[in-house]
């Protein structure tokens, strides 16, 4: 479990040297020629030219200062970047970033298949991941840089990402497509600014969690001991971001044994091998696990217990200060008009049936759900069979509302 491997290191570091950023993730080049795919050791724009696509970056500054890299795909692989096109907005999941979009070839893709089916494609990545490590005034070796949870990616990032796209654009609206995390920072989004959510033509759900009560990922039972305990061991900055010294062999190693880390990402995440692309191993986990904060990791354990979709729990005494009640409220998915649709699996680990279950009668205007009972988490992103049996519906009901 290399993950579990990364996170150990990134802390032994953070606990001797203080907080090292990932400036040099994607500097070795000698690297490239030992594992099968390039794109290890690319950059997201890198990526998508790669692959013959336009790409462009910018940065977004939240109200709360951090500043988040987003990436674009304003056109096809083999179509004009002319004329106002309908935005597509996608926001990857936990420990994830851009590339989980675009990892497998472009017809095994959702990034590049939107871009090729004429939408304007926006990429986000969350606060503290790799290509977000930016603030106005903090930086990563201060602990106030990592005060953050779920709850500030989806009252911050979110609402900065879309309204800087829909000014970029001049698109007054934009369908939001999330993943796992992506998911929860969109409903926490949506239920707190209907303002917004009034400009979100559809939103489409690939493994929504707002509960965790029911999921047996070993990373959720590792966390399973006490607060305190995750705290000491943890720390209270960053934990499992891509770290320079171990890309390298990593990457290498599942390009070696990539059966091998397919079955790692499968026992982590659910789901078979046989509908993940082996050949394409390495490219996932040279970009991945892409870091957050300790406290996202605790808002997790806290939902694990909790039984409810909440914000981050301080005790009492602050929840106080903060929330003006000594218990953390709930968020209410029930005010979300948008039209909503769901794409679930069977076998995933993080968002299991049981916790899928509470959340389905909760939306309020769910137009579609799709259930996939051998699929796992990864196979939203990753899928051999995502194209024929998720991604086509994606661009067929996206078409629909336009």
């Amino acid at each position: 479990m290399w993950c579990l491997l990364v996170l150990l290191c990134s802390q032994g570091i953070a606990f001797s040297a203080g907080f090292i950023t990932p400036s040099t993730l994607n500097s070795d080049k000698s690297q490239h020629r030992k594992t099968r795919n390039p794109e290890c050791f690319m950059t997201v724009s890198e990526i998508i030219r790669y692959h013959g696509y336009p790409s462009e970056e910018y940065e977004v500054t939240t109200e709360d200062g951090y500043i988040l890299g987003v990436f674009r795909i304003p056109a096809g692989r083999n179509s004009e970047n002319t004329g106002q096109k309908p935005v597509v907005f996608l926001q990857h999941a936990f420990l994830g970033d851009a590339t989980h979009w675009i990892s497998n070839l472009p017809n095994n893709s959702l990034g590049f298949l939107l871009a090729d089916a004429g939408y304007d494609v926006w990429m986000g990545n969350s606060r503290g991941n790799t290509w977000s490590l930016k603030h106005k005034t903090l930086n990563p070796s201060q602990k106030e840089f990592w005060q953050f949870s779920f709850d500030e990616m989806g009252k911050y990032d979110i609402p900065a990402e879309l309204y800087f796209i829909m000014n970029k654009t001049g698109q007054k609206n934009v369908y939001y497509v999330g993943h796992s995390e992506g998911t929860t920072s969109g409903f926490i989004a949506f239920s707190t600014y209907p303002d917004l959510a009034k400009q979100v033509k559809m939103f489409c759900a690939l493994g929504p969690v707002t509960t965790c009560s029911h999921a047996t990922s070993p990373l959720i039972k590792i966390t399973n001991v006490p607060e305190s305990l995750l705290r000491l061991v943890l720390g209270c900055k960053g934990a499992m971001h891509q770290i320079g010294f171990l890309k390298g062999p990593v990457t290498q190693l599942c390009t070696s044994l990539d059966k091998f880390c397919g079955h790692v990402l499968c026992y982590i995440a659910g789901g078979e091998i046989k509908n993940l692309n082996t050949s394409r191993i390495d490219t996932y986990v040279g970009h991945s696990p892409a870091g957050t904060s300790v406290q996202n990791i605790i808002h997790w354990h806290q939902l694990t217990h909790a039984g409810q979709f909440q914000a981050y729990d301080y005790g009492s005494k602050e929840n106080m200060k903060k929330y003006n009640q000594s218990t953390p409220p709930a968020y209410q998915i029930e005010k979300i008009s948008i039209p909503i649709a769901v794409w679930s699996g069977g076998h995933d680990k993080f968002a299991d049936p049981e916790d899928m279950a509470k959340l389905l009668p909760r939306i309020t205007n769910l137009i579609y759900h799709e259930h996939f009972p051998a699929w796992g988490h990864l196979d939203f992103i990753w899928g051999l069979d995502a194209t024929e049996k998720m991604y086509l519906k994606i661009i067929e009901l996206i078409t629909k509302y336009l």
